[in-house]
């Protein structure tokens, strides 16, 4: 997965960038991701391939930018009475979001990662480190999780989101249930769980414990 920045771009990129996506998902629908190549990308949608390269240095740069639109679905606008919710409920919600955007995909979406995680494939194993904090992070803001960047808290906020998201990408990349069933109860057990059984964390007032600490 990548954490890059969200931000908006002209509207003519916008539109060849997600033509470019869109086709390289569909042509690793029948292939495979790995078997995905950009000249045959650029072909099927008649775009030069010099094009392709000022926004694709790879397919890797592809599968960046389809890890965007987990994002941006986490970061969509919300339900009007969303900061009302329950800490746990608004983790839920953004959280399950991620993985709504990628269902129609879920077994090419699992084959990028693999790819990314590939050990010989160095130049993409390594940041994923640092793209899984950054998405971490995205989560945090999207949830509207009250402790600042840099507290303890918000460390252990941390720390046990990380854990629930790898938790749940486990799942997620087996789960052939209608509407993710298995993952949407999984998320709901590991949060309420995590709610039930931590009552306070050592240094923190009792009150300051969330279901994220919590499901650490």
């Amino acid at each position: 997965m990548s954490m890059i920045a969200v931000h908006g771009s002209s509207t003519t990129d916008s539109s060849y960038v997600d033509q470019v996506v869109d086709e390289a998902v569909r042509q690793a629908e029948e292939k495979g991701w790995e078997a995905v190549r950009l000249t045959e990308v650029a072909r099927a949608l008649e775009l030069p391939i010099s094009l392709v390269l000022t926004r694709f240095r790879d397919l890797d740069a592809v599968a960046n930018a389809w890890f965007q639109r987990g994002l941006q679905a986490m970061l969509a606008k919300k339900p009007e009475t969303f900061e009302d919710w329950p800490e746990r409920v608004r983790i839920e919600h953004c959280l399950l979001a991620w993985f709504d955007a990628f269902a129609a995909h879920r077994r090419v979406t699992v084959q990028m990662l693999r790819t990314k995680a590939h050990l010989p494939h160095l130049h993409t194993w390594v940041p994923m480190a640092f793209d899984l904090s950054r998405t971490v992070q995205w989560l945090r803001e999207a949830a509207q999780l009250e402790a600042r960047y840099g507290t303890r808290r918000a460390q252990v906020e941390e720390v046990a989101l990380t854990s629930l998201f790898l938790a749940t990408l486990a799942v997620w990349s087996r789960d052939s249930s209608d509407g993710q069933h298995r993952t949407r109860q999984f998320v709901q057990r590991r949060l309420k769980g995590g709610e039930n059984c931590m009552k306070w964390i050592p240094g923190m007032k009792h009150k300051a414990a969330s279901p994220a600490s919590a499901s650490l």
